[in-house]
């Protein structure tokens, strides 16, 4: 059986795909039985081969003591039995599901695929991908029939980015196989890394499906959240004060307003309505919830300017400062950062003197992917301070830190409410 072989190390693990998911995947299992780390970035795996995590996740302490085999080429793929695909799945510019990385993942695999291989997923994708989409190329490309000469199944990534307490081995996986024999072979290779256990689904299909609502669910919630944030505001009352209110009942769902960005919540849901349409039904909470949180970056700026002319500033004169720029808070990944959208909506109201710095964003990925010439720091004085991300470096920030920075009159944004009842000496706004 091939979990025996995996633990023996008489077959090889492979990981395609060494990002946030696959590389401490990769990491985990290679503390336990013989791993190969496959990425298509040679300057990536060069930083992985020194210890170093590209996407600053992972100290260095977390590549010792691995078996792991990190490279590019291929060929060294075919070592392998087991294959575990955790690549990226983006939404392209009409917010459809952009599977080019999944499949390009799947062709690379297919060219090295043997009789009695097994290919896992973890890459988040609609219900029926898996079988619909990959599972024709790995036929056509190795000349092997599915569930015959190989296996696949589906075992969805929980990986929180920024979150050092729910950690891969700590957090419930979700596992499934294409037969009864598959799921539970699957399902106790896992079982040899994740601490918290597995919950065996019962297809490939109810685990891609599990795995799409969990960020959906949160994206209408969030998106709740920013639409009572819009009334209150007009309302004129402050929605973490009603939030906190409200959370003094045992029932009540904490989730608060903010920018839904990043590669899960602000991509998944598309997914799901991709597929929905596919069959004929055209889905109306999920449509609307991401409706209302691709909208709220245009929303902040747009409020940062009616402050500002509030405050007798003219906008084409005005200089504001953006902090923080990543997807959320913590991480240096700024993949469909929303912070981008509050850039954009300034510049259209003619406010072009404006300066982004961030605590984790790596400056050169910022100009390559948005065109953005970050600052090192604060320089001289602003008339709007916007804090977009609650970086851990900017929650300690004290008003007379803020006041070296503000002009007369300084308009101060609150995108996340963290400095609510500390920032008095300016005019302020939240969410």
């Amino acid at each position: 059986m091939i979990y025996q072989d995996l633990v023996s190390k008489k077959e090889k693990l492979a990981v395609i795909g060494l990002g946030y998911v696959g590389l401490p995947i990769a990491l985990e299992f290679a503390r336990k039985i013989s791993v190969v780390g496959f990425d298509i970035r040679p300057d990536r795996v060069d930083l992985m081969k020194k210890g170093i995590d590209p996407s600053k996740e992972l100290e260095s302490e977390a590549f010792k003591g691995c078996d792991i085999l990190l490279t590019c080429s291929t060929e060294d793929l075919r070592q392998a039995k087991f294959y575990v695909v955790a690549v990226p799945t983006p939404i392209d510019e009409h917010n459809l599901p952009d599977l080019t990385p999944v499949l390009a993942a799947t062709r690379t695999v297919a060219k090295v695929l043997k009789k009695g291989d097994y290919v896992v997923y973890e890459s988040t994708v609609y219900p029926g991908c898996t079988e619909e989409d990959c599972v024709p190329i790995l036929e056509e490309l190795s000349g092997l029939k599915y569930m015959v000469d190989f296996k696949v199944g589906f075992s969805p990534e929980r990986i929180n980015p920024g979150d050092k307490e729910h950690t891969l081995v700590k957090i419930k996986k979700v596992t499934s196989g294409c037969d009864a024999e598959s799921a539970e072979e699957i399902a106790k290779t896992y079982e040899m890394i994740i601490q918290a256990g597995v919950h065996r689904a019962s297809s490939i299909k109810v685990a891609e499906a599990a795995k799409i609502i969990e960020n959906t669910q949160r994206d209408i919630n969030i998106a709740f959240m920013n639409e009572l944030s819009i009334i209150f505001n007009r309302m004129g009352i402050n929605t973490y004060e009603v939030l906190e209110a409200a959370g003094t009942k045992w029932n009540f769902l904490k989730f608060f307003p903010g920018l839904v960005g990043g590669h899960c919540i602000g991509v998944d849901p598309y997914y799901l309505v991709y597929k929905a349409k596919q069959l004929g039904y055209h889905p109306q909470i999920i449509s609307a919830g991401r409706f209302t949180n691709d909208s709220m970056g245009g929303y902040v700026a747009k409020q940062t300017v009616k402050k500002m002319i509030a405050a007798d500033k003219n906008p084409k004169d005005a200089r504001v400062l953006i902090m923080g720029f990543t997807f959320k808070e913590n991480v240096s990944d700024i993949r469909n950062s929303k912070v981008i959208d509050i850039y954009k909506e300034l510049h259209s109201f003619g406010v072009l003197n404006v300066d982004v710095i961030d605590a984790f964003a790596d400056a050169h990925e910022v100009h390559e992917e948005y065109g953005i010439t970050m600052a090192t720091e604060p320089t001289g004085l602003y008339d709007a301070i916007l804090v977009a991300v609650s970086h851990q470096q900017y929650v300690g920030l004290t008003e007379e830190w803020f006041k070296r920075y503000a002009a007369k009159g300084c308009v101060f944004v609150d995108v996340k409410g963290i400095f609510k009842s500390k920032v008095n000496s300016f005019t302020y706004w939240s969410l």
